[in-house]
């Protein structure tokens, strides 16, 4: 793994997948894991984050379920855990269990509720990043936590050893863009509609909901643009917005969405934890036509297991 990517390229923000009666499926979560990887075109897999359903799940599943996700896929791609939570002594302690269980990589949030400063915010990602040994990805998505990892904060943040990446979902290009320019932060992509236009100023990657069901599809956009095939690679990418609208835009969350989108495949999913509640058939049905016509418009072939390439 590069250090210009240390997290990875095409990282599946996955799902967690429970048994019908909702408790933590940790076989399925195996099986899931091991396509994504050997047959999704990702490489790299974060668990425990948003379309995980983390705000429902416990610290000790948590755990188990990076170990077995671990087991699972060894080396073959990376694994970066969300610990964020509320409580900078809180999240050290995920992060040092999610080390433990061995995860390559951390993915941090921004203290949410509490609205912190900027000097709090960055005094918490410091307190997390000093207390491991992984490279650290923040997360910036002030939709959810009411306050911004503002610019200025990451750029200094950047000069700590182990803050490594940022997961964007700001919508602030110019923001992110003077990230891209002082720092050496791996930038990705956490809003699939913004996949590549971030890529094309220079991000590292994507951490992608969409990548559950349409892995090769979001791997060939950035394959496009490595290449030098910018008309392709914004043809491919034109070709997701119907799926990744109804995913990610339509009125559910992307792990509702997504797991119906599983669960109808016939891939390990299962059902979604209150106070989410499951897409109706209705719902399922569109969603699987959007699928359905993207892989007619837009074929891609399926990786070989290990085939994924890292270029720095």
């Amino acid at each position: 793994m590069s250090a210009v990517r240390p997290f990875g390229r095409t990282l599946c923000a996955m799902v967690t997948p429970f048994t019908d009666d909702g408790s933590l499926d940790l076989d399925g979560a195996q099986r899931l894991a091991t396509h994504l990887v050997d047959r999704g075109g990702c490489d790299g897999l974060v668990l425990n984050g948003t379309t995980g359903e983390s705000p429902t799940t416990t610290d000790a599943e948590k755990t188990r379920l990076v170990e077995a996700v671990a087991e699972a896929v060894g080396d073959r791609a990376r694994i970066t855990a969300g610990v964020g939570s509320s409580d900078t002594r809180h999240t050290i302690g995920l992060a040092r269990a999610a080390q433990r269980a061995g995860a390559h990589g951390l993915l941090v949030v921004t203290p949410y509720y509490s609205r912190p400063p900027q000097e709090a915010v960055e005094a918490h990602f410091r307190g997390v990043a000093d207390a491991v040994e992984l490279p650290v990805m923040l997360y910036d998505i002030p939709g959810r936590t009411a306050t911004r990892i503002e610019p200025a904060t990451m750029i200094r943040l950047a000069g700590h050893p182990r803050i490594a990446g940022v997961k964007d979902c700001a919508y602030d290009v110019l923001g992110i863009s003077k990230v891209l320019s002082d720092t050496g932060l791996a930038v990705h992509s956490g809003c699939d509609e913004m996949n590549l236009p971030l890529y094309a100023i220079g991000a590292a990657g994507v951490v992608s909901t969409v990548a559950n069901v349409a892995g090769p599809e979001i791997r060939a956009v950035l394959d496009a643009h490595d290449r030098g095939d910018t008309a392709e690679a914004a043809r491919l990418h034109r070709r997701l917005v119907p799926l990744t609208e109804l995913m990610m835009a339509g009125g559910l969350p992307g792990a509702v969405t997504a797991k119906a989108l599983l669960n109808a495949l016939g891939l390990p999913g299962g059902p979604v934890r209150g106070p989410l509640q499951p897409a109706g058939p209705e719902r399922t049905d569109g969603l699987l036509d959007a699928l359905a016509r993207l892989r007619r418009a837009a074929p891609v072939a399926v990786p070989r297991p290990g085939s994924v390439e890292i270029r720095s």
